[in-house]
């Protein structure tokens, strides 16, 4: 009897898997704080130059939406995460069919495409993906915050 702890190739393709999208997943992380950071600085190079409040906040509400659909492309690879590592686990305790039903490939690796293919929202559902992701706490802000400030900035400015 082999005593072989090798992953099995469908195991191994999975590990692979995990790891790219992981990597991509934090990269897409810096992508969305770099986001913020351009609209700090946008709104506080605006308010220091005088520069039209109003497009000020034009610019912070595209890059809000911005960071919205960017968190979305984010938000697909953190499912396709959650599938592989149930198919990592999978392999390793064997699930009744009935459970795996509801996931279907959930043992295939590389099939993050087909997946999102698979599972698209059309039109509407997409827009409305990417305002439900800009919506979030944690994309919401700063932007929000900034955009009180410009408003107040701009009252406070009005009362001098």
């Amino acid at each position: 009897m082999s005593n072989d702890t090798r992953p099995s190739g469908q195991e191994s393709g999975l590990r692979q898997e995990w790891a790219t999208l992981q990597a991509t997943f934090e990269q897409y992380e810096r992508g969305g704080l770099t986001i913020k950071l351009v609209a700090v600085v946008t709104a506080a190079v605006g308010l220091l130059t005088s520069f039209a409040p109003v497009l000020i906040c034009v610019v912070l509400a595209i890059l809000w939406l911005q960071e919205g659909i960017w968190r979305t492309f984010q938000s697909r690879i953190g499912a396709r995460i959650l599938r592989v590592e149930a198919g990592l686990r999978n392999l390793a305790e064997p699930v009744a069919l009935s459970d795996t039903a509801a996931v279907p490939d959930v043992h295939l690796a590389f099939q993050l495409h087909s997946e999102w293919r698979r599972t698209r929202p059309g039109g509407f559902k997409l827009l409305w993906a990417y305002v439900a992701n800009s919506l979030r706490p944690t994309v919401a802000y700063p932007y929000a915050v900034l955009l009180v400030g410009i408003v107040l900035w701009v009252l406070l400015q009005g009362t001098e």
